[in-house]
């Protein structure tokens, strides 16, 4: 049995490391809505009962072309889903801080109208900074900026304040962290794993749907075989970090 939280970007034919195809997201969603699987709200996960096989499905950055794809099939088969703003570039585009990350497509963010009608079809819309920095970097001043400018944001032009967050990069410490919980319900990291009880609220794991682009891969939910495959996958992206 496993409760874990998924997380996709973009919904694009391109290939990138931020995306899945949609007959790709075709696949899961037929899988999600076939009942292997309880789809349950963010804020609902934590309290399934641990021997049910559970998920909560997250979007990062608003991007144009998950919404686009993703919003109507989702709601067309009753999943919730959370869709994670970084405030600044509403109505932009992912270049953060003015730069394009080498291999990741440059993909327009959605405008605050679109958001408003996401939140309108019920779903959640949280918190991912204003301008989706790294976090740790960031000084006292910054950190506050990014976190209490991202909820006033939100709060002035959807008229409510998140409850959610997602770290920029899946990256935080204990400075970080400790703001986010001060501020918010639940922070999402990225972290490759299922959810265990002891994980506090402010460091909920996630696990990137681009490692499970092969909807084959999802029916193995819960099962040792998949927990290698993620523990595999995170010990190389460790490595990785650790070199660059």
């Amino acid at each position: 049995m496993m409760r874990a939280i998924l997380t996709y970007h973009s919904v694009d034919t391109t290939g990138s490391p931020i995306s899945v195809s949609p007959d790709e997201f075709q696949a899961h969603v037929r899988w999600l809505a076939s009942d292997a699987v309880q789809v349950v709200p963010l804020g609902d996960l934590a309290q399934t009962p641990e021997t049910t096989d559970a998920v909560s499905l997250t979007f990062d950055d608003a991007l144009v072309t998950a919404i686009k794809y993703a919003a109507p099939v989702l709601r067309a088969n009753g999943l919730p889903a959370t869709f994670f703003i970084p405030t600044a570039h509403v109505g932009k585009d992912n270049r953060w801080g003015g730069r394009e990350d080498p291999g990741i497509p440059v993909l327009a963010i959605a405008d605050w109208n679109t958001l408003g009608h996401l939140a309108e079809d019920g779903f959640e819309l949280a918190a991912h900074t204003r301008t989706h920095p790294k976090l740790p970097m960031c000084d006292d001043a910054q950190l506050m900026d990014e976190l209490e400018g991202a909820d006033h944001e939100m709060a002035d032009r959807l008229g409510c304040k998140p409850q959610s967050f997602a770290y920029p990069y899946g990256l935080s410490d204990h400075r970080v962290a400790r703001a986010v919980a001060e501020r918010y319900a639940r922070g999402c990291t990225t972290d490759l794993r299922g959810l265990a009880s002891t994980d506090p609220p402010e460091r909920l794991p996630r696990i990137d749907a681009w490692y499970l682009r092969d909807a084959r891969r999802l029916r193995g939910w819960g099962t040792s075989r998949l927990d290698l495959y993620l523990g595999i996958r995170r010990l190389a992206r460790r490595v990785r970090r650790a070199v660059s």
